[in-house]
């Protein structure tokens, strides 16, 4: 994965929370949730196609006096893997800075595909062997940070023979310890993305279709303890 610039980390935090919608907000300027989710491959910016349905139905779960906001994960969702990156300084600093500005604002994280590697990413508790950061970069999420975030919800995540296909530097997916317990991954059977010898090229689009995305919202929901 490559490495990014101080610059990039400092431009991602400064746009973190202004993502927050105005429109939607609590008194004190906070949604009581915010769900953070990358996109799949090639989709336009936003949430994507499964990402939108997702929010929706976490928010047709709420009760009419909670706002529940939605952060898209800023980052190219293109064939270059390594750029994944850039999705994982987005969602860790909107992360960090949602939970010194917003502490009792409740965090959903989510990706679909490519962004689901996104998220899984950013729940890493320590840095890859060989993974250098420059100086002044921040590392792994703390364990009182990650503590802001209720659920992990990973469609069709990319298992590590497609991720070293797609960038043989980028290190294996592995959910941080803080995390435990409260990650949902969902793949269909046949899936390549996400199935080992996987040869169902549609079922890694069927998400939308086949109940995914309420039983993703029902388990962000339960850790929302609604």
């Amino acid at each position: 994965m490559k490495t990014v610039t101080a610059a990039t980390l400092v431009a991602g935090g400064a746009t973190a929370v202004a993502n927050l919608s105005s429109a939607n907000a609590t008194a004190d300027g906070c949604p009581e949730v915010l769900v953070i989710f990358a996109r799949g491959t090639f989709e336009g910016p936003g949430a994507g196609k499964v990402g939108d349905p997702f929010v929706a139905a976490i928010r047709s779960r709420a009760s009419q006096r909670t706002v529940v906001d939605e952060h898209p994960v800023n980052y190219p969702a293109s064939l270059d893997f390594p750029r994944v990156v850039d999705g994982v300084i987005d969602a860790s600093d909107t992360i960090r800075s949602v939970a010194q500005s917003c502490p009792a604002t409740k965090m959903v994280l989510g990706g679909y595909s490519q962004g689901a590697a996104v998220a899984a990413y950013t729940t890493f508790d320590h840095l890859p062997p060989n993974y250098d950061l420059p100086a002044g970069i921040a590392g792994p999420l703390s364990p009182e940070v990650a503590s802001h975030v209720a659920a992990v919800v990973l469609f069709g995540l990319p298992t590590d023979g497609v991720v070293s296909l797609l960038d043989s530097q980028a290190p294996p997916i592995v959910i941080g310890a803080p995390f435990n317990g409260k990650v949902l991954q969902l793949c269909n059977p046949g899936d390549p993305v996400c199935e080992p010898g996987g040869r169902d090229r549609p079922a890694h689009s069927a998400y939308v279709d086949n109940g995914s995305i309420d039983q993703a919202a029902d388990f962000a929901a339960a850790a929302l303890h609604w």
